[in-house]
């Protein structure tokens, strides 16, 4: 399914056979970004970090239910399958991120990659732009939290364990379901999730400290999977554990009730039912303090669940704080000057 961008006031409905491949499915195509500036500063009281990095907008993993979707709509494109087709790649991260922490106005925070899209979606193995960005933090040994559904983390080990010997890099694997079938056509293109465990295993035998997050939580689907999601984590090496539950903005609604009716019709009444008693009556709700969690009875029994699941699988509420006490400022290219400390 793809939904018209609702800033726009025309879009393109192609009839049957105008389609330039099987419908529902689209060439991927990569683009140039000509972003001047990689770092994002975040407003919300409940995500947990003050500044990001995305090297890419838009994702290949096309999970149906990412809250990042509608931020394609910005860029003239849909939620829908642009989303998944259309990336934009920021080839001059690496060297706009060296510049900004060249500033001396800026102070060695830690920086999550990436809090909207996946750093290791697919296009990563081929153009690198994350493995670069790892390249500038590890040499000016800057604080770096990294969240991704996907094994190729385990690639940046190297770097990612230098900078955990000074205690500036830990990662959290999201992982969704462990029903192989049900991930699969959740997340077409993302690391199974037995991959992930492995990843987690592989990355603490490095020395870098690893969360697993139960993310999304979706009410009525998976929800049941909270204890075995956190017990094999824990097994696999993870120290601490998270959660969120599901969110729906903007077009991601229309989009995840097609594909629930589509593949699972028999639970999609209990879903709706469900969400909507998480969100007052709606089926999103964007306040602060709510949207990650929810509210009501229900909300109140899966935070009950966690809180147990995780105790038992002993693993912490939240991950070691970050260190910024061995940061190297890079010299500003052109100065013509090195700092005296």
């Amino acid at each position: 399914m793809d939904l018209p961008n609702r800033f726009e006031r025309l879009h393109t409905v192609l009839e049957s056979g105008e389609y330039e491949e099987a419908p529902g499915h689209r060439r991927t195509q990569y683009l140039r970004d000509p972003a001047r500036s990689v770092l994002t500063r975040n407003d919300s009281p409940d995500v947990g970090f003050d500044w990001s990095l995305n090297p890419y907008r838009g994702c290949e993993h096309g999970c149906v239910y990412c809250y990042a979707r509608p931020t394609h709509e910005y860029l003239g494109f849909s939620a829908g399958l642009d989303f998944e087709s259309r990336i934009l790649i920021k080839e001059e991260a690496a060297r706009l991120l060296e510049a900004h922490l060249a500033r001396r106005t800026w102070h060695p925070v830690p920086i999550v990659m990436s809090g909207v899209t996946d750093p290791y979606q697919p296009v990563e193995r081929e153009v690198g732009v994350t493995r670069r960005c790892l390249e500038v933090l590890a040499r000016t040994r800057h604080p770096v939290a990294i969240i991704t559904k996907s094994r190729g983390v385990e690639r940046d080990a190297d770097l990612l364990g230098e900078l955990a010997g000074y205690g500036a890099a830990h990662v959290t694997l999201s992982v969704t379901t462990l029903n192989r079938r049900l991930q699969r056509a959740l997340e077409p293109r993302a690391s199974p999730p037995e991959h992930r465990l492995e990843a987690i295993g592989a990355l603490t035998r490095a020395g870098i400290p690893v969360a697993v997050n139960v993310a999304p939580v979706i009410p009525g689907l998976t929800d049941h999977e909270i204890p075995a999601i956190l017990e094999a984590a824990a097994d696999a090496g993870a120290v601490a554990a998270g959660y969120v539950m599901l969110r729906l903005p903007g077009a991601v609604a229309p989009l995840f009730f097609e594909w629930l009716h589509a593949h699972l019709p028999d639970r999609a009444g209990k879903v709706r039912s469900r969400l909507e008693q998480l969100r007052g009556g709606r089926l999103n709700d964007p306040a602060f303090g709510s949207r990650m969690r929810g509210e009501g009875p229900f909300a109140r029994q899966v935070a009950d669940l966690f809180r147990v699941a995780r105790t038992r699988a002993g693993l912490h509420p939240r991950m070691p704080p970050l260190s910024g006490k061995h940061f190297r400022r890079p010299v500003a290219r052109g100065s013509g000057q090195l700092s005296l400390f």
